[in-house]
């Protein structure tokens, strides 16, 4: 019995030796991780300057920084709050060292803050007063932007933008010694998660050429084609910028009326196909629709000139052209997901200017026809911004993907990038295998020519909504699409906000169904009925001054939006017609989901 006893305490004893080696072989990676950052440097293939986006950081702060210091007075009141902020802390820590029971706190995180979570952020006194330190000055940081007067409304946004990645980054949870729960794994594993780690973060920056590229899945088992984006089908047509996928029917009998998907090119098709019981893609094509869908190519400088024009007209007309060799039928459903929508809409009221009827119906997914109310993203949109953007995209021809990627993943930066960085560098653990999040890291390049005209022409200057956007010496004019339209916004949308979807449903000229889901842009949208996840509402009212006011007359339906939809297309065209089979009329190139698809950036 004393012989086991003295076992474990034994092993319970902490190996000091261990953890030095330990330590030394983190460091070792760690170095590693270095020399992969250094050699794309060194070889020429990357090209280190300061980022464009330093000197609006600067600027922004300054205009800031000028109203306080340009009144003495309000200088010192700012310290005066600050220092008494910073005392009060103290003394409440001294208190709750000298065993008071009951200290009120200076400062708590939201109880939906999952940084905190961990039970020794409270009851560790040294973690608490870290803690409260740190979102008391998150807090002043935070009030020196709310209280600046005299700042205009987008360098305000900049402002709190800039702030909250700053704080975001310095938070107490990002670093070893004063995140509770990952000490303790330092301790517990001698180090061996940080060895993981480092190993790990070495391997990202490999992979990213020289630039971190956080891994936010695991890939293993989800490659596309063999377990994601398998709804059969094929490519049944290709040019420069698209290939045109045609999936194969399940069904004896389809609705006469095919669909035509236009997904963004931001990002890659397949998040409307992604594991069977999660596909869109595969649920129209059971439901009895003919689809077809746009797969867009990730582009290379040879593309960079390709305008906003050449993608409506080797994209969706194109398309059009397509279908109606392969079905005889010269209308065709259509549905847009995001700037796919953005895409779509142009292309309607292009159609609708010209007069030429191809279109049945049209279906937006969280896309935007106004930009009024775009929401987060605009914080990237200003003449500076797009101006040096064009200057670095001039060099490449393209946008490279990394760097949308980051500005989307900076719009929930504690949840994509902070939160990785302490379960993969500081935990050592490895991220599952997750498709959603394996397709968001597939990011695509985007031309330089096409990619400015979308930020001058919606973002900057909001040209679709107001009638003066040209493409091909044709003025646009949403008012004259007549056709009926699904318009879906998601409610908790940080990238097309349901304010700004419902706001833009008032431009079109025909009848539109306003639905809002729930969750938001991906998962608000992705939500297949066997899920049972989420709800829905609608209500007739677009006219709503806000989703507030829509909201108190809208009725709440359990359940995804999908089989709403299908209704609602039924109703405008139920005829059904014998199943098509693929490659009746055009010999297919290749099996779905096609080479562009894979093409990583």
């Amino acid at each position: 019995m004393s012989d086991v006893d003295t076992t474990d305490k034994t092993e319970a004893k902490f190996d000091a030796e261990a953890f030095a080696m330990n330590i030394a072989r983190a460091m070792e990676s760690s170095g590693q991780a270095l020399a992969a950052y250094l050699k794309p440097r060194e070889t020429g293939e990357v090209k280190d300057k300061p980022p464009s986006e330093l000197t609006e950081v600067i600027k922004t702060f300054s205009s800031v920084a000028e109203y306080w210091m340009l009144d003495k007075d309000r200088a010192s009141d700012l310290q005066h709050k600050m220092g008494k902020a910073y005392l009060d802390l103290w003394g409440s820590a001294m208190r709750r060292m000298a065993g008071e029971a009951e200290v009120k706190a200076a400062a708590a995180p939201s109880p939906r803050d999952k940084r905190f979570q961990d039970p020794e952020w409270k009851s560790n006194q040294f973690f608490d007063f870290v803690m409260q330190l740190y979102l008391l000055t998150t807090q002043w940081a935070h009030d020196l932007v709310r209280n600046a007067e005299g700042l205009d409304p987008h360098t305000r946004k900049k402002a709190e933008f800039y702030v909250q990645q700053i704080t975001n980054a310095l938070s107490p949870s990002n670093f070893v010694l004063t995140n509770p729960e990952v000490l303790r794994e330092t301790l517990a594993s001698k180090g061996d998660n940080l060895v993981r780690g480092m190993k790990m973060l070495a391997e990202d920056i490999e992979s990213g050429r020289g630039t971190l590229r956080i891994r936010q899945s695991d890939p293993a088992n989800l490659e596309v084609g063999v377990n994601i984006a398998t709804t059969p089908g094929k490519v049944v047509y290709q040019n420069d910028l698209m290939q045109l996928i045609q999936y194969s029917p399940s069904t004896e009998t389809v609705l006469r009326t095919p669909l035509l998907i236009v997904p963004p090119w931001i990002n890659k098709f397949y998040i409307l196909d992604l594991r069977p019981e999660k596909s869109y893609i595969k649920w129209c094509v059971d439901q009895g629709i003919t689809v077809f869908v746009i797969s867009w190519v990730n582009p290379d400088k040879e593309l960079g000139r390709k305008t906003w024009a050449d993608y409506m007209k080797e994209g969706p007309l194109a398309a059009m052209d397509v279908i109606e060799k392969v079905t005889g039928e010269m209308k065709v459903h259509t549905a847009g997901y995001c700037v796919g929508g953005t895409m779509l809409a142009s292309t309607l009221a292009y159609l609708a200017a010209n007069r030429r009827q191809r279109v049945a119906s049209a279906t937006f997914f969280a896309a935007q026809v106004d930009f009024t109310h775009a929401g987060d993203l605009l914080v990237f949109v200003d003449e500076d911004q797009i101006s040096a953007l064009e200057r670095d995209m001039a060099e490449s021809g393209v946008l490279e993907g990394s760097r949308m990627a980051m500005a989307f993943n900076m719009l929930r930066s504690n949840d994509l990038i902070w939160s990785y960085v302490v379960n993969n560098y500081l935990k050592g653990q490895p991220p599952s295998a997750f498709d959603l999040l394996h397709w968001n890291s597939d990011a695509t390049r985007m031309p330089a020519a096409n990619h400015s005209y979308y930020l001058r022409n919606c973002y900057l200057d909001n040209r679709l909504s107001t009638g003066s956007m040209v493409l091909e010496n044709t003025l646009l004019d949403l008012s004259k699409v007549k056709v009926p339209v699904y318009n879906l916004a998601t409610r908790e949308d940080h990238i097309a906000p349901a304010e700004s979807v419902l706001y833009g449903s008032q431009f079109f000229g025909g009848p539109v169904k306003f639905v809002l889901s729930g969750s938001g842009h991906i998962a608000g949208v992705v939500n297949p009925p066997s899920g049972g996840k989420y709800q829905y509402w609608t209500n007739d009212d677009i006219k709503a001054a806000s989703v507030a006011e829509w909201m108190k007359g809208a009725v709440e339906h359990k359940g995804s939006w999908w089989p709403d939809w299908l209704q609602w297309l039924e109703a405008i065209d139920a005829e059904r017609v014998p199943a098509r089979d693929v490659g009746d009329v055009l010999p297919p190139l290749e099996d779905a989901p096609g080479s562009y698809v894979r093409v990583r950036a």
